[in-house]
């Protein structure tokens, strides 16, 4: 049978002869049979801290880092994510728009969460603390950062920037965006492009500071658009506005038109 002659062919054959070892659901041939048990890991107390260094113990930090992240924040309520520059100083009138976007938010009765850092971060968290609101930080660890603002009531620091970045979007239901430099960009793109793929709908984003960010809308009008590389529909994702209370209206209208009857 041509079935039989296949199983007994001599590439078979070796195949069965190559010495092998299981490893959970992970067979370990030739020179990778050498790899020492799992079991050896765990009661090797020689070992020191190579294991914590590994990509299978990395997954189990990334894995511990979605569960804080989703215990602590499952019961936040109606949120929105405020971004902008650590480095905005206190004395800045974008320090002073944060602060109302804060209090504003609250007033509507949202919880305001950032990235709980200095700048802009802080202002949105103070605006939001002393209107006696809840002042949500998501840190990262950072070697140019110095912790949470005094503003967070409520703070959860992490290791990964993408764990960080879903819970900004999971437990909001829109983004404010002060003035900022690379990490507020990729923030706004990312949440851009995770309203124009539709993985996330009902998802107001406003852009606070119109001459700060006109130049920037100008280069997707005109190079983006005017390529084909998006569609005009695209440019309402955003609004570009001056006035906090005007940004604050824009979130709630789009969350109010998008809730279930």
């Amino acid at each position: 049978m041509a079935s039989n002659e296949f199983l007994s062919s001599p590439e078979s054959n070796a195949a069965r002869a190559t010495p092998s070892r299981r490893r959970g659901q992970v067979e370990l041939r030739r020179g990778q049979i050498k790899e020492p048990q799992s079991d050896s890991y765990l009661l090797d107390s020689g070992g020191g801290n190579h294991f914590t260094k590994t990509d299978p113990w990395r997954v189990l930090r990334i894995q511990s880092e979605f569960v804080e992240g989703f215990g602590t924040l499952a019961e936040l309520g109606p949120a929105i994510s405020v971004f902008g520059s650590a480095r905005t100083p206190r004395d800045s009138p974008f320090y002073a728009m944060g602060e109302e976007v804060g209090r504003r938010l609250v007033e509507a009765n949202y919880a305001v969460i950032t990235g709980g850092g200095p700048g802009a971060m802080e202002a949105a968290n103070k605006g939001a603390c002393e209107a006696g609101g809840l002042s949500v930080g998501l840190g990262i660890e950072l070697p140019f950062e110095h912790g949470m603002n005094e503003w967070v009531d409520l703070g959860v620091n992490f290791r990964y920037f993408f764990v960080r970045k879903t819970m900004f979007v999971k437990y909001a239901q829109g983004f404010i965006v002060l003035p900022g430099g690379f990490g507020t960009l990729d923030e706004l793109f990312e949440a851009m492009t995770l309203v124009q793929t539709r993985k996330v709908t009902s998802f107001p984003i406003v852009l606070m500071g119109t001459e700060f960010w006109a130049p920037l809308w100008e280069w997707v009008r005109g190079s983006l658009l005017a390529n084909g590389m998006i569609s005009a529909k695209d440019l309402d994702l955003v609004h570009l506005v001056d006035d906090p209370a005007e940004a604050v209206r824009l979130v709630q209208a789009d969350t109010a038109s998008h809730k279930s009857p």
